[in-house]
């Protein structure tokens, strides 16, 4: 016999029971008055419980129980564990309630407490499972997030990062340890940027999947698709700050705004722009740089230049020697959020 019949009959009886005792109780049912003896009723009242117990079972206990097991398959083990753990706070809540509600009148103090109990001990793992990663965080208590066969460092890659190309020179240095994960719906934003009009966006979406798919096929990445989902957040920066608390490990990004976000709500996050800022040269003032002035700068007489990582080099009274490589001391320098700003002077130009 399976679970689903045997609900039914669990239902069935049950309000077959609950006839019985109004049919035992004298009361009748309209178009049975005058009609059958009163002797009667429990065993009709009883058969016509069993009746819609049987018949609506799917409706008031099958559906329900089917949302539950969908719900529980696709919430993650540490997910099912805060819910578990906040139930229990619901109830030690609900029984310091009991005491009150019991002592209301009639029904009510029966009836109360028991759905004092249902409701909070269902508020507390609601409460849990969706919070529980940032009150643990708060509490400074970290749970352990199992894989397969036991823990593994794991993060999540972001849509900016795929399309930004880097990591894959990251990875291949074997800087990176642990198991990239690519979630579903990264994959779905990738595709919908490849699909655009827009040209510029389309390239972008094709270098993305490109770069991904050249990562998958090299044994030297630990790369993985997860199939995780979030529901009920649209927007793919919310999933993944809602999928990294679920699965505690941080994002690898750089993004400038996911990454304020979800350091906000206590996410470590891992961005390609700071990191590729702190492996830069140093360089202080005083220093000299050989650097080739590639263009005007913003102020009268200004060239700039670029050094090999990128860095940018304002030359003052460098205007005049565009296409050249010239030799300058090094004045001062400027870190600013989209990276590092280098001012200099050539040695023979007059200071002001």
């Amino acid at each position: 016999m399976t679970i689903h019949v045997g609900v039914r009959l669990i239902l069935a009886i049950i309000l077959s029971i609950i006839g019985w005792h109004c049919g035992k109780s004298g009361s009748s049912l309209s178009f049975a008055a005058g009609l059958i003896d009163g002797r009667y009723y429990p065993a009709l009242y009883g058969i016509l419980g069993a009746l819609i117990g049987f018949v609506v079972a799917p409706l008031v206990v099958g559906l329900p129980l089917r949302a539950i097991r969908h719900g529980v398959q696709r919430l993650p083990v540490r997910g099912l564990l805060l819910a578990v753990l906040g139930v229990v706070p619901g109830l030690v809540v609900a029984a310091l309630l009991a005491p009150a509600l019991s002592m209301l009148p009639g029904t009510w103090g029966k009836l109360l407490p028991i759905v004092a109990s249902l409701l909070l001990g269902s508020l507390g793992a609601i409460i849990a499972s969706i919070h529980g990663a940032e009150l643990c965080s708060l509490l400074g208590w970290r749970l352990a997030h199992s894989v397969s066969a036991g823990r593994r460092e794991v993060m999540l890659l972001d849509t900016s990062v795929i399309i930004d190309g880097r990591i894959a020179d990251i990875g291949n240095t074997g800087f990176i340890r642990g198991t990239m994960l690519v979630p579903r719906f990264v994959l779905d934003e990738l595709q919908y940027i490849a699909d655009s009009p827009d040209a510029l966006r389309r390239n972008r979406g094709r270098r993305g999947l490109e770069i991904l798919g050249r990562m998958q096929k090299d044994d030297s990445y630990a790369i993985e698709v997860s199939e995780d989902e979030v529901p009920e957040i649209r927007e793919v920066d919310g999933k993944l700050t809602r999928l990294a608390q679920e699965l505690d490990c941080p994002i690898l990004t750089n993004d400038y705004n996911l990454n304020r976000v979800a350091e906000l709500q206590g996410i470590e996050v891992l961005n390609i722009n700071e990191l590729a800022n702190a492996v830069k040269a140093v360089v202080l003032p005083g220093e000299t740089l050989r650097v080739r002035i590639l263009q005007e700068g913003r102020e009268l007489g200004q060239g700039v230049g670029y050094l090999d990582d990128g860095t940018m080099v304002v030359v003052e009274d460098g205007r005049r020697h565009l296409n050249t490589t010239v030799n300058i001391t090094v004045t001062r320098v400027l870190q600013t959020v989209a990276g590092r700003m280098i001012f200099g002077q050539m040695p023979n130009a007059k200071r002001t």
